[in-house]
C-alpha cells in the first residue's frame, strides 16, 4: 500500500478546466489581441513565471506578458470563485483513503487560496494533510517540485506515493519525481507519450479506487 497519495486540482478534483480555458478569450479581448488556437492547452497546469514565458513565446512584443497573464488570473479567480462540480469517483476515493489511513495532500498549480477555497466549497478540506501550491516551489509542472514539497511534508519517499494527474505537464512531473503517476483524462486526451510515462491510464477516480482496493496499485 502506498505511504501517501498526492492529488492535482483542476481538472482531476474538480471540473474547473473549461472554466480556465473560457478565461484566455476574454483576456484576448480585453489586450485586442487574438486568441491562438491551442494556448489554453499549452497554459494548463502552468503559473507564475512559465506562464509568463509561454505568452511571450506566443506573443510576442504584442502584449505585456507579464500583464496578460495577472489580468488573466483576475478573470479566472472570479470566474472559479463561483464554484465548480466535484469529478466523478472524488467523494468514494477519499472515503476509501482515509479508512485506509493513507496520507493525502494537494499539490496543485493554483494559488493556495484558490485551493483552499475549491476543498472548503467542495466540504473536503479536512481529508487533506498537505496543501502545496505551485508558486511555492522553485519550478512548476512539468518539473517535479510540487509534488516533491508534498510528498516530503506527508514524510513519505516518492517511489511510495501516488500521484494522480489529468494534464500532460502534471504526468511528466510525476514521472520525472520517480512516483506512480496515474492519468484520469479530462480535456487532455492520452498520446502515447502518457501511455509510457503514466504507471495507469483510467476513465475515472472510481477506477483509482477499485485498482487500489484490489491490488492493481500500490
Amino acid at each position: 500500500m502506498f505511504e501517501a497519495v498526492i492529488f492535482d486540482m483542476d481538472g482531476l478534483m474538480f471540473d474547473t478546466e473549461p472554466i480556465w480555458a473560457s478565461c484566455w478569450p476574454k483576456t484576448a479581448i480585453e489586450f485586442e489581441v487574438e486568441c491562438k488556437e491551442g494556448l489554453a492547452d499549452a497554459m494548463r497546469g502552468t503559473n507564475g513565471s512559465e506562464a509568463v514565458s509561454i505568452i511571450r513565446e506566443w506573443y510576442g512584443d504584442e502584449v505585456d506578458s507579464q500583464a496578460f497573464v495577472d489580468r488573466f488570473y483576475e478573470i479566472a479567480h472570479e470566474a472559479l470563485a463561483q464554484g465548480a462540480e466535484k469529478k466523478l469517483g472524488l467523494d468514494r476515493l477519499l472515503d476509501y483513503l482515509q479508512a485506509e489511513g493513507i496520507p493525502m495532500a494537494v499539490a496543485s498549480s493554483s494559488s493556495r487560496k484558490m485551493i483552499e477555497a475549491n476543498l472548503i466549497r467542495g466540504g473536503i478540506l479536512p481529508y487533506f494533510d498537505s496543501i502545496v501550491s505551485g508558486v511555492e516551489v522553485e519550478h512548476a509542472k512539468p518539473y517535479p517540485d510540487v509534488f516533491l514539497k508534498a510528498a516530503d511534508e506527508l514524510g513519505a519517499s516518492p517511489q511510495k506515493s501516488l500521484v494522480l494527474e489529468d494534464s500532460y505537464n502534471g504526468v511528466r512531473a510525476g514521472f520525472a519525481g520517480g512516483f506512480c503517476t496515474v492519468m484520469v483524462p479530462d480535456l487532455s486526451e492520452p498520446t502515447d507519450e502518457m501511455e509510457r510515462l503514466a504507471t495507469a491510464i483510467v476513465s475515472s477516480l472510481n477506477d483509482v479506487t477499485d485498482m487500489l482496493a484490489n491490488g492493481a496499485l500500490g
